[in-house]
């Protein structure tokens, strides 16, 4: 009899973290909104991973202690906030984490990749997610290896018996159902399943245990980075590079002496070249000017990738052409937010607003990080900067509180120039409810009608939660709007009532 071999043993572990995690999912996460139960789920994740580098004595690098306690402190936001966008990217946060956790977990250090390597990571963890599964129980795990005696050999006795035993227990099941009228009862009652409910149950438990089964494979099995000789590959000159970059630069050039123009000349100059209002115009380019500047990094990012074999001259070139396009692309962000401030003065704050304007300052920051690294002859010092600012605007949303804020920030705006929007207000989520209601009498007559209205909605909603979807939010607004209902109701106007 063959010993069974490190690779099985580490495959027929992570089968078994597999199965206890998709149960804990099927458990846990189907209620929504999520909450302590995607805490609880993460926390599992993450001890499940700590066991499995233990148990094999895998050896990661320093990050991995630093990304679990990361990918806890992500998943807590669950608990504290009730905010779908921030639910969202929460999720998005604790997804790119797992992904650049395969890096630590095959002992590579964070802080020496370069970016693409990073992409590279996160590419093929979800890949790995997602079919992992599949060589994992084809190939990783040696069947064969499996001891044929002792409990193993009881267990598939017990269980070829129980097969044999099931074509024979239908018929004779068959025929006493038939012959008697209770144990037919007694039967039906039994086997009474819902195959609707258990299809449910099955395709959640099979999606969960798979993407984590998939994904450790990924990341303890199968190696997720390429070799460090694995750069070689396409590459440009400098001329077709810096011809490319210098047409982008004069673009931009041209753009920005118009946006000049816009931001000194200001409204007048505005109506007179397009008929339009400021709002209007401010409304129109921002989310463009959002694209555009999001386009910029990916692009030097390659150009660098492409002349990483060129002589200093060259990098020299590269580098100066870059440097302008970012100065350029300052003023395009300058003239980017100076539109969502004008935006917001005329039709106030909303959250698409609010996190776009956070996603451009944070943009703004990775465009300085990167003239500052990749300019500057540091290129894998940028990924991991970039990824420490990204949860560094991710934590700073959170502590500002979103919902709260936009319905501050609305509040603040004098009536005259434009009513509260109470509908809206009270469509957000339990974050704002406590701002609310505090706000109430403060606010004209038909914005107290729909405030009172949306609440009232929002409180029904909240009473269907079970307690895998609690968090400080929504309790916290519960017992509010449980305290306060009767003086909503009487708040409301008679088109509300029912």
């Amino acid at each position: 009899m063959s010993a069974v071999s490190d690779r099985t043993r580490l495959g027929l572990h992570i089968l078994g973290v597999a199965a206890v995690m998709g149960a804990l999912g099927d458990a846990l996460l189907r209620a929504v909104p999520w909450g302590v139960n995607a805490f609880a789920c993460t926390a599992a994740l993450v001890a499940a991973a700590w066991w499995l580098v233990r148990r094999h004595h895998v050896a990661v690098s320093r990050d991995a202690i630093w990304l679990g306690a990361a990918a806890l402190l992500v998943a807590s936001n669950f608990v504290a906030r009730d905010a779908a966008m921030l639910r969202l990217f929460d999720a998005i946060g604790i997804a790119i984490l797992l992904g650049v956790a395969c890096l630590s977990l095959q002992g590579v250090a964070l802080r020496g990749c370069h970016a693409w390597q990073y992409v590279h990571a996160g590419v093929a963890s979800a890949l790995s997610a997602w079919v992992g599964l599949f060589p994992l129980v084809g190939r990783d795990v040696t069947w064969s290896e499996l001891p044929s005696e002792g409990r193993m050999r009881q267990v598939r006795g017990a269980a070829v018996g129980a097969a044999l035993a099931f074509p024979i227990l239908v018929v004779f099941g068959g025929l006493f159902t038939s012959a008697d009228t209770v144990f037919r009862t007694l039967v039906a009652n039994a086997f009474a399943v819902d195959f609707d409910s258990l299809l449910s149950h099955i395709v959640v438990f099979a999606v969960c245990g798979g993407l984590v089964a998939g994904y450790f494979r990924g990341a303890l099995i199968r190696a997720v980075l390429p070799a460090a000789g694995a750069e070689s590959g396409l590459s440009l000159g400098i001329i077709p590079v810096a011809t490319a970059l210098s047409l982008v630069d004069l673009l931009f050039l041209v753009f920005v002496v118009v946006q000049l123009r816009y931001l000194f000349g200001g409204a007048t100059l505005v109506v007179a070249a397009g008929g339009l209002t400021y709002a209007e115009y401010a409304r129109r380019g921002f989310f463009e000017l959002v694209t555009a500047s999001a386009l910029v990094l990916p692009l030097l990012t390659g150009a660098a990738w492409l002349l990483r074999d060129e002589r200093a001259e060259h990098q020299r070139t590269f580098r100066q052409l870059a440097i302008v396009l970012l100065l350029l692309l300052a003023v395009v962000m300058a003239s980017a937010l100076e539109r969502m401030r004008l935006y917001v003065d005329a039709y106030g704050l909303s959250q698409i607003r609010l996190y776009s304007t956070a996603f451009m300052l944070y943009l703004a920051g990775v465009s300085a990080w990167f003239g500052w690294t990749t300019l500057r002859g540091q290129p894998r010092r940028f990924a991991f900067g970039a990824l420490v600012q990204g949860f560094a605007v991710l934590g700073g949303l959170h502590l500002v509180n979103p919902d709260a804020l936009i319905v501050r920030t609305n509040l603040a705006r004098p009536p005259a120039e434009r009513p509260f929007d109470g509908w809206y207000a009270a469509s957000l989520s339990a974050d704002a409810v406590p701002l609310l209601l505090d706000a109430l009498p403060r606010v004209d007559r038909s914005a107290q009608c729909a405030v009172a209205a949306g609440l009232l909605k929002q409180r029904a909603r909240l009473e269907r939660d079970d307690w895998r979807s609690w968090n400080f939010a929504r309790e916290r607004a519960r017992e509010l709007l449980r305290d306060q209902s009767p003086r909503l109701r009487a708040t409301l106007c008679p088109t509300h009532r029912t």
